[in-house]
C-alpha cells in the first residue's frame, strides 16, 4: 500500500523499531560500519546494505561465515561503544516527537536492536521519550530477523501478535514482524521495496488515537 494512499488500521499495541523508525542514525552507522569494513578488507558500501536491523555480531556473521563467532562478539562490542559515544548527527525521523506524544497513554514497546544503553543514548539525543516497555539486545537471544524481540514486546504488553502492529524500516526488521504474525508498518525509503502491509515514508502522516472499543486506530493520512 503506497504512502499516498488512506488507510485505517487497528491494534490493541504497536512495537515500534528505533533507528530509522524514530530515530535516523544513518550517519553513525555509517561511519562506524565504514571503519569495520576497511579494518576487514571488505567493500564498504557493501557492507553497508546488510548493518541495518541487526545486531551488530549478526550483521559480522552474515559478512564474515567462517569467522569464529567469540571475534563477532568482541568487535560488536567495540562497535557498541563506539556507537553509543558518537551522537553527531543522530535526529529525530519526521514526525517522530508528535507520533510518540500520542501514543504516550497507550500500549507500545520499543523493540530494538540497539542495546538499552545505547536505545537511551539515542532516544535522549534527539528528545523522544523512552517506552517503559522496550525489548533491546540484551533480553534477546536471536537477532532480528527472528521474531523473539517482537514476541517478547508483544507477550510483556499482554497482547497475542495478530493484534500487534510493528513498525520497521529495514528487510531484517519487516522479515521479523511478518515472522511473528504481526502486520507492519514499513517506515522510511528503505522499507519501500520490501512490501510492508502499509508503507510511509515518515511519520509525518500518521495520526493515532484511542478507538471507542478501546484499541488503537491508526491513520494513514494521502
Amino acid at each position: 500500500m503506497a504512502a499516498t494512499t488512506p488507510a485505517t488500521l487497528t491494534a490493541r499495541a504497536l512495537l515500534l523499531d528505533m533507528d530509522g523508525t524514530l530515530v535516523n542514525s544513518d550517519a553513525v552507522v555509517e561511519r562506524c560500519w565504514r571503519r569495520w569494513a576497511q579494518r576487514q578488507g571488505l567493500d564498504a558500501d557493501a557492507v553497508l546494505q546488510v548493518v541495518h536491523g541487526r545486531q551488530g555480531y549478526a550483521t559480522m556473521a552474515v559478512l564474515l561465515p567462517d569467522r569464529p563467532m567469540e571475534q563477532n562478539y568482541a568487535d560488536n562490542r567495540v562497535m557498541l561503544a563506539e556507537e553509543t559515544a558518537d551522537l553527531d548527527g543522530v535526529v529525530p525521523v519526521p514526525g517522530a516527537p508528535a507520533f510518540m506524544a500520542a501514543l504516550a497513554e497507550l500500549p507500545h514497546a520499543l523493540v530494538t536492536s540497539a542495546t538499552e544503553p545505547l536505545a537511551r543514548a539515542r532516544m535522549t539525543a534527539v528528545a523522544l521519550p523512552m517506552p517503559e516497555t522496550r525489548v533491546t539486545a540484551e533480553q534477546v537471544g536471536a537477532s532480528k530477523p527472528d521474531p523473539e524481540g517482537f514476541l517478547k514486546g508483544a507477550a510483556e504488553l499482554g497482547f497475542a501478535p495478530a493484534d500487534c502492529i510493528v513498525f520497521e524500516d529495514s528487510e531484517a526488521g519487516i522479515q521479523a514482524g511478518r515472522a511473528a504474525g504481526m502486520r507492519v508498518v514499513g517506515v522510511g525509503p528503505r522499507a519501500a521495496a520490501l512490501a510492508p502491509d502499509v508503507h510511509v515514508a515518515d511519520l509525518t502522516r500518521l495520526r493515532v488515537g484511542p478507538a471507542a472499543d478501546g484499541s488503537i486506530l491508526l491513520t494513514v493520512l494521502p
